[in-house]
């Protein structure tokens, strides 16, 4: 299901981030292309060169590609690019640019522009993923079309319990599969429709 398919994976700064190296190779493993990009606080809890080398892609971390050449990652082909935009793990922080059409990194830049769909599995510390402030720009993400996978609750680096970790790579890759099961069988259906 996974196979060809064009995943633009943005990793923020959580200590989640450390799960991105598993769900990359997951995602390679199924044949999937994946391109990373990370947040300025990203490579504090993952490195790009992990990320690149299971990959098999350089990470985009920032606007400028080379400065004495003035080549830059366009962010509109990359949104053009993919077949979906998952950003995992999403801070308290991106998600809050996300759902206030912030655009401080690439990262968010790349979501206001991209036409494919966004998947965003939270990860933050409890308190932070309780605050009515995150669980409204959640809800207002939810609002605008993008998929919101649920937080379980369980052990949290800060030593408290319950929700706010990120999904499991594995639950991850479920959940991109029956996004692209889901969005074949609207597709069938369609075409259907137009035969008949």
């Amino acid at each position: 299901m996974l196979a060809n398919r064009r995943i633009l994976l943005g990793v923020s700064g959580s200590i989640a981030a450390y799960k991105s190296a598993a769900l990359v190779r997951l995602l390679i493993k199924a044949e999937a292309e994946v391109q990373v990009i990370l947040t300025p606080s990203a490579s504090a809890f993952v490195t790009p060169i992990t990320l690149a080398t299971l990959s098999k892609r350089p990470v985009l971390q920032g606007f400028i590609k080379d400065e004495q050449s003035g080549v830059w990652h366009n962010h509109v082909d990359l949104g053009l690019w993919a077949d979906v935009l998952l950003i995992a793990p999403a801070s308290a922080n991106t998600v809050g640019a996300l759902a206030n059409g912030l655009c401080p990194n690439l990262l968010t830049a790349v979501y206001l522009s991209a036409r494919c769909p966004t998947m965003v599995a939270p990860a933050m510390d409890l308190d932070m993923y309780q605050h009515p402030a995150t669980q409204r720009n959640l809800e207002r993400l939810r609002l605008d079309g993008v998929r919101v996978l649920e937080s379980p609750a369980g052990e949290l680096a800060s030593g408290l319990s319950g929700p706010g970790r990120m999904q499991e790579p594995e639950e991850i890759v479920r959940e991109l599969e029956q996004l692209f099961a889901n969005e074949a069988g609207t597709s069938e259906g369609k075409k259907a429709e137009v035969k008949s």
